[in-house]
């Protein structure tokens, strides 16, 4: 076969090829074997029919349809690989003649990856980041778990910031009480700032049993326009004024929160390794982040398709709402809880689409340009952390991806991981 590229615009070209003609023969043959066992011709069983019977009565050209569908796909791909080209598209295919007993000739308009010329992309300066955990980091991360395993007590005198009252409160526009205003027996703990401003501050300094008008404005973006910027007041009875008491920082706390330490001291030590290893792996995103962006910027991509920053929009709001879907959210419950829509959810994603797209053709350019292959013990290892990740069975993660998607996947995470272990911070 021979296969003619000729480009139309930056990323734009037509391609012609043909289908030979045995080729033609052999799947006009399958169809009409196919079709033949419907057939009913006077004077001959049904799906007896000869061929030249049936090219007489129906002509040969009824089959050329169902031929060319089965024998396109294989061909294009066959014309794809001989011209050298990257689609980046389905291809808008246009039949260019379809003679008996000759090729057929097609051609197909497409779009494909744009040419990536790389800057420099190994040993880049990043800024240099902070892995140090220190004393005061290990006695916040304490007396946060020691705030969390706080117990609630009743207390007798007012409430301050800090303190949980348990209320009943409505409120009114005016003299009108308002939709949804209104609750009974509501823990509120005060400065924790979960309902609109100004609100918890007025309660603070009062008692069990007290009475108390609290009057706020809502704001001007409120989500409830009926209520946005308007000033309402809120009838409250305060029944009761708790306060945490906070467990004593000893051995017994350190026994009671984790069973596989013996004192305060060897928890302090877990958590120091806790936050080592953490504050570690956040440098080390922010250092892969950083000289990524700084290697796809130092990259230049010859006009980006609009069809793969489309594609790599789709593609993320896939795998969004695909996580929403493990968690047992669906689209449709997504879109309802957040008030938003599939078009608001488009738009989001719309965002660094673009250079998404160009991150990604950067890092192919640089598994081309390193020769960066993924082994068979990689890709093994890799649908075994799919299975363990998703708690599937090793052979049904094997069955539901493809061995070229996972070696994608693998030789992204080496380009990744290239720029990055090369980077030098300072």
């Amino acid at each position: 076969m021979t296969a003619n590229w000729e480009k139309t615009g930056t990323n734009e070209g037509v391609l012609t090829f043909e289908i030979p003609a045995e080729t033609i023969k052999a799947e006009t043959d399958k169809v009409f074997n196919k079709v033949k066992k419907n057939i009913s011709v006077p004077g001959f069983r049904k799906g007896k029919v000869p061929r030249h019977i049936f090219n007489k009565q129906y002509g040969e050209e009824s089959l050329y349809e169902d031929a060319l569908n089965a024998a396109l796909p294989e061909a294009y791909d066959n014309a794809v690989k001989e011209a050298g080209i990257d689609p980046v598209s389905q291809p808008n295919i246009d039949i260019k003649s379809m003679e008996k007993g000759q090729a057929w000739v097609i051609t197909a308009d497409v779009t494909v990856k744009p040419e990536v010329k790389l800057g420099e992309y190994k040993n880049l300066t990043v800024e240099k980041q902070d892995r140090e955990v220190t004393e005061a980091d290990v006695e916040d991360a304490l007396k946060e778990r020691q705030e969390r395993h706080a117990e609630l007590v009743l207390k007798e005198d007012a409430a301050a910031e800090g303190d949980t009252v348990v209320i009943d409160y409505e409120g009114f526009l005016g003299e009108e009480a308002f939709e949804g205003g209104k609750d009974q027996n509501h823990s509120l703990e005060l400065g924790s700032n979960s309902f609109i401003p100004g609100f918890e501050e007025q309660l603070v300094g009062a008692k069990a049993g007290e009475e108390k008008d609290v009057v706020v404005t809502f704001p001007e973006e409120y989500q409830a326009e009926d209520l946005a910027g308007k000033e309402a007041t809120f009838k409250v009875v305060v029944h009761e004024v708790k306060t945490k008491e906070l467990p004593e920082l000893d051995d017994e706390f350190a026994k009671d929160l984790d069973e596989e330490v013996e004192s305060i001291d060897e928890l302090k030590e877990k958590i120091r390794k806790e936050l080592e290893e953490s504050k570690k792996s956040v440098a080390d995103e922010v250092v892969q982040e950083t000289a990524i962006r700084q290697a796809v910027d130092n990259a230049e991509v010859v006009e980006l398709p609009h069809v793969m920053v489309h594609d790599e929009v789709h593609r993320q709001m896939d795998l969004f709402l695909n996580d929403m879907q493990r968690q047992g959210i669906s689209p449709e419950m997504y879109y309802q809880i957040t008030g938003t829509t599939e078009q608001d959810l488009h738009k989001q994603m719309e965002e660094d689409a673009d250079v998404r797209t160009k991150t990604t053709l950067v890092l192919e350019q640089i598994i081309k340009e390193e020769n960066i292959q993924a082994t068979e013990e990689e890709i093994n290892e890799e649908i075994e952390t799919l299975a363990s990740q998703y708690n599937m069975d090793v052979e049904r993660v094997r069955g539901l991806i493809s061995n070229d998607m996972l070696t994608n996947d693998i030789q992204m995470k080496k380009a990744m991981a290239l720029i990055s272990d090369s980077a030098v911070e300072a």
